[in-house]
Order: structure tokens, then C-alpha cells, then sequence
């Protein structure tokens, strides 16, 4: 059929230029961020309303004269809640694969082996950078986030009615997540071609790894409460009901210090990850393009915290504590 030939002259072609997908799309991410994010702290007076309509959202969201063709492209806010269902079903996935691969002591499927190839760079040119414990660990680890932001977004934050993001927002949320679950796997042993998956056992876990992986649990932990607080500002303490849509002004925590902690800690969490799995570019990538992202954001969040309270604590910083 002409599709399977299709697919098959792009598999030969991925191959012979060594064209990592995956790379691309976040090293994609990277440059728009950077660039656009750097207009709207540099010189947003100047930009069409348009541009900031499409790049603001939720409590930092525009609100002069908006574009029509841009609104016709807004969704709800609470439609996060969707890629974080596809980013849970997505991780069990590849949670699954590693952990067949290991028990079973064989390579990952053909299926699985050829679409790593496709997506990662083509099967002459992805080899085998981390041992299958080490992407073990890796995966563990986001499948606890995946699930985490999953509860959270789907049974416990309180989405305003009238917020909107633009669709482009919605759509890198399932293009972030699936690229990062699929670079887990792409350069683990059993997961490349003429390879096979180690033994697993904790003796296999370095001092450094054991470190990074309580860092990460700490900053999983630190991120719920941080949202907790923000969940609690809507709600009537005594009833448990929602009584305001509004963003309020958040307090305790590591609020004290900064003005987005869940944005610190997600930072955190991904920096851990990244060198859990030092040796794969790709991760790097993620890394950046995660910094990048919250601290954009974390910046505008806290320029409209300052302008829509006057009293807002100074000593506050915008993401990093005592520093930024």
C-alpha cells in the first residue's frame, strides 16, 4: 500500500541524515521560548495584542483588545487536564516495556524497537548511552509526576470558568510529554538494536543516582503542597465548597520566598532526570526547554502579582529563592 511505502522511504531518509525527531521538536520549543519569551519581558509595550494574547495565559492572561482570530483559537485552562490523562496512560506504557524488557531478560519488541528508530534518529544511528536500571529509575520517577499532575488536575485544582489558553498551549503539553517519555527509552540497553537489558538490582544505583532520586521526591512532594495552597485559596475551609474563582494572594510555604514554587520544583525535578540520564542529549533538551518555560512564566506571574497587590512582600522572588 502507497502509506507503508511512505513510511518506509521516511524511515530510510531519517536514517541517512540521522534526523532526531525528538531533538528538533524541543530544541524547537527551546528557540520560541527564548525569542518570545524575551520580547514579552524586553519590549511587550511594543508587541500587537495579538502576540500577547497568544502568548499570556491564565491570572497573567491579556486583557486589552483582543484579536478574533486568536480567540477563536483559545480553549479552557482546565482542558490540562487532558494531556496530563495521556501523559499517565503514556508513561505506564513505557513503565511497562522497561519493566517486560528486564524481568524477561529480552529486547524490547520489534514494534517498540522500530519506532524509537523513527522517532529518534534512525536504527544505524541510536546506540545504547544508559543501562535499563538507570532508565528504570528515569521512568519510575516521571510516571510518579504523570500521575501526580494527573489526581491534581483532574480531582483536586480549581479551574476558573472564564480562563482561556491558546490551543498552541494545549498542544505542546502532549507534544512535551510524549517526547520525554519516548527519550527515556531511546538510547537504554534493550531498547537498541543488538542489545539487551541488564539484571536489576539497587546495588546498580549510584550514590549519586540514590541522591537525585530523594531530591526528586522532595521537590515531588514540595510541588503538591505548593498547589495544594493555591487550591485552598478558592475554597471555603470549613465546607470544603469552591467560593471564589479569583487569584488570590498565596501565602506559607515556599510562598514566602517566591511567587512559584511549583514552577521551582518543577524545574528541580527535571534537572535530576536530566543528569540521571547525563549521557543522552535529548534529556538536556528537555531540561532547557522545562527552564526555560516555568521561568518565562514564573517572571510574568510574578509581574502581575506586584501590579494587582500592592502590599506584596519584597523579599519575594519570582523562582528562585533569594536570587531571581
Amino acid at each position: 500500500m502507497w502509506w507503508l511505502s511512505l513510511i518506509s522511504s521516511l524511515e530510510e531518509f531519517i536514517d541517512r541524515y540521522n534526523i532526531n525527531l525528538i531533538q528538533v521538536n524541543f530544541f524547537g520549543f527551546i528557540i520560541t521560548m527564548v525569542i518570545f519569551g524575551g520580547l514579552m519581558t524586553l519590549i511587550e509595550s511594543h508587541l500587537p495584542n495579538s502576540f500577547r494574547q497568544w502568548f499570556r495565559y491564565g491570572k497573567h492572561s491579556h486583557k486589552g483588545e483582543t484579536d478574533a482570530l486568536v480567540s477563536r483559537l483559545e480553549v479552557p485552562k482546565g482542558w490540562f487536564k487532558h494531556f496530563y490523562i495521556f501523559a499517565l496512560v503514556w508513561s505506564l506504557w513505557a513503565l511497562y516495556l522497561i519493566v517486560n524488557c528486564i524481568t524477561r531478560q529480552q529486547a524490547a519488541p520489534e514494534y517498540a524497537l522500530r519506532f524509537l528508530d523513527f522517532m529518534c534518529g534512525g536504527s544505524s544511528n541510536r546506540v545504547a548511552q544508559v543501562d535499563s536500571n538507570t532508565a528504570l529509575v528515569g521512568t519510575v520517577l516521571l510516571t510518579l509526576q504523570c500521575f501526580r499532575r494527573f489526581y491534581e488536575t483532574n480531582f483536586v485544582q480549581i479551574f476558573s470558568k472564564h480562563s482561556k489558553m491558546n490551543l498552541s498551549h494545549y498542544t505542546v503539553g502532549y507534544i512535551h510529554y510524549f517526547g520525554a517519555i519516548v527519550s527515556l527509552l531511546s538510547h537504554t540497553t534493550g531498547f537498541v538494536r543488538g542489545t539487551a537489558p541488564n539484571e536489576f538490582t539497587l546495588k546498580n544505583i549510584s550514590l549519586l543516582q540514590g541522591l537525585y532520586i530523594l531530591i526528586f521526591l522532595f521537590s515531588w512532594h514540595q510541588q503538591y503542597a505548593s498547589n495544594i495552597i493555591l487550591v485552598n485559596l478558592r475554597k471555603d475551609q470549613k465546607t470544603g465548597s469552591v467560593k471564589t474563582e479569583r487569584h488570590l494572594l498565596p501565602k506559607g510555604g515556599w510562598f514566602n520566598l517566591i511567587s512559584s514554587p511549583h514552577m521551582f520544583f518543577e524545574i528541580v525535578m527535571y534537572y535530576c532526570l536530566s543528569d540521571i540520564y547525563a549521557p543522552i542529549r535529548t534529556w538536556k533538551l528537555i531540561f532547557l526547554w522545562v527552564a526555560s518555560n516555568q521561568t518565562v512564566n514564573a517572571l510574568l506571574t510574578h509581574q502581575w502579582y506586584k501590579e494587582n497587590f500592592k502590599d506584596y512582600p519584597k523579599r519575594r522572588h519570582a523562582i528562585v529563592p533569594f536570587l531571581l
